[in-house]
């Protein structure tokens, strides 16, 4: 009877995919988005691309399956993914959609703060001054330090030495 039991396959604890360690007992979809830069949306239609089954698990997959994985990570438009799933729609120095994962999406973000600050745009001049870029109050919040709002006890000191001083 041992014959007809089928053999079970071996699972790796840990998976390395693009830099990040993901977890061998989650579902292939779920494990996916653990990498930054990876929703569950763009996970699943990942896992559809490489030809693999969502229902497998991380630790399942072999190192050419992990290949895949990368490869269509690394250009999802050769694999047609549409270019309104990706989490960089329009590169303002190419103008190309594209896919960033983990340190790309960092250093994206801090070349893009440098561009704007360089060409003092609007947002630049906010950013540099460390204030809040996209319109919000900044009378009450957005401040820094320990006070925030104001105390009566300091008002009420304030009005009595006022007074004073007039008499």
């Amino acid at each position: 009877m041992q014959g007809l039991m089928p053999e079970e396959k071996e699972l790796r604890a840990i998976v390395r995919i693009a830099g990040t360690d993901c977890d061998g007992e989650l579902k292939l979809p779920f494990g996916l988005s653990k990498i930054r830069g990876v929703g569950l949306n763009f996970a699943n239609v990942l896992v559809k691309a490489a030809g693999l089954s969502p229902e497998m698990k991380v630790g399942e997959l072999t190192d050419d399956d992990v290949m895949k994985v990368e490869k269509v990570l690394k250009d999802p438009q050769a694999y047609n993914v549409p270019p309104w799933m990706m989490n960089r729609r329009t590169d303002p120095t190419t103008g190309a959609a594209s896919q960033l994962v983990g340190s790309e999406i960092d250093m994206s973000l801090r070349s893009d703060l440098e561009r704007m600050k360089r060409t003092s745009s609007w947002k630049g001049i906010r950013h540099s001054l460390g204030l809040k870029v996209r319109g919000q109050h900044t009378k009450t919040t957005g401040r820094t330090g320990k006070t925030v709002g104001v105390s009566k006890k300091a008002l009420i000191e304030a009005k009595e030495a006022a007074i004073a001083e007039k008499k």
